[in-house]
């Protein structure tokens, strides 16, 4: 065998093996892109944005927590500022969904220093919160949750499973928000979104970066091991079968 044949075979099994790796990865449910955006920026408090120091070009992860005048009254003295559900059921072995909520309340984030306000309608979703998550049949859904189901399943098959994943954030939280600092015409800081949108969480950086890291630990390793490997295999077959053309010119 030729070992420039060889090498060529090592790149492809590379390519093979880093999209088998990624594959496994989004299967283990692991969000890399957000958690490289939430953990990369230095974090500011919300004070520091309220001085005289200039406010970096990048975003920040900005620590506070809410002052809501007006938050969204759930009963049972549940307070909150964002309110995200999403009904979904599995038809034809696809999930479809059949209802997308989203409630918000703009508020102040705040601590002993000042405060400034966010709209947390601009948030990336999901929000990186411990999600509430039920399962169960289709037949429980009530309207106009079973009106949709019943569409779907004129169009698309029988439904053989259901979900609704809830997601919020409490008046009473503490808040982790990756945003953009600027200064409006009278120099007051104010948070904008970055590109992508805010990243919220109501955790401690390191229960978010393990929430993100994805649900199966034994998934995360070996998609983390295949994508190291890949690489590898990339960077030597592609050094290898590069040299040897050189050789062989």
């Amino acid at each position: 065998m030729p070992i420039g044949f060889a090498f060529a075979v090592m790149v492809g099994a590379g390519v093979v093996l880093a999209i088998v790796s990624l594959l496994v990865l989004r299967a283990a449910g692991v969000r890399a892109t957000v958690a490289r955006r939430l953990a990369g920026p230095p974090e500011w408090k919300v004070g520091r944005l309220l001085g005289d120091e200039r406010l970096p070009d990048r975003p920040v992860r900005v620590a506070g927590r809410i002052r809501c005048r007006d938050p969204l009254e759930m009963g049972g003295g549940e307070r909150l500022v964002a309110f995200h559900r999403d009904v979904d059921v599995l038809v034809g072995g696809t999930w479809r969904s059949v209802e997308r909520m989203r409630e918000t309340r703009s508020f102040d984030l705040w601590d002993h220093d000042g405060s400034v306000t966010l709209d947390p309608a601009r948030a990336a979703e999901p929000l990186v919160v411990i999600p509430k998550v039920w399962r169960g049949s289709p037949d429980e859904l009530e309207d106009p949750h079973a009106g949709a189901v019943a569409r779907l399943t004129e169009r698309h098959g029988p439904a053989t499973e259901a979900r609704a994943i809830t997601r919020t954030l409490n008046v009473t939280d503490r808040l982790l928000v990756l945003a953009r600092a600027t200064r409006d015409d009278s120099g007051r800081p104010r948070l904008e979104e970055p590109d992508g949108g805010f990243v919220i969480t109501n955790l401690a950086l390191d229960d978010a970066m393990r929430l993100l890291g994805g649900r199966n630990r034994r998934l995360v390793s070996g998609g983390v091991i295949g994508l190291g490997l890949s690489i590898a295999l990339l960077a030597i077959g592609g050094v290898g079968a590069f040299l040897s053309a050189m050789l062989a010119g």
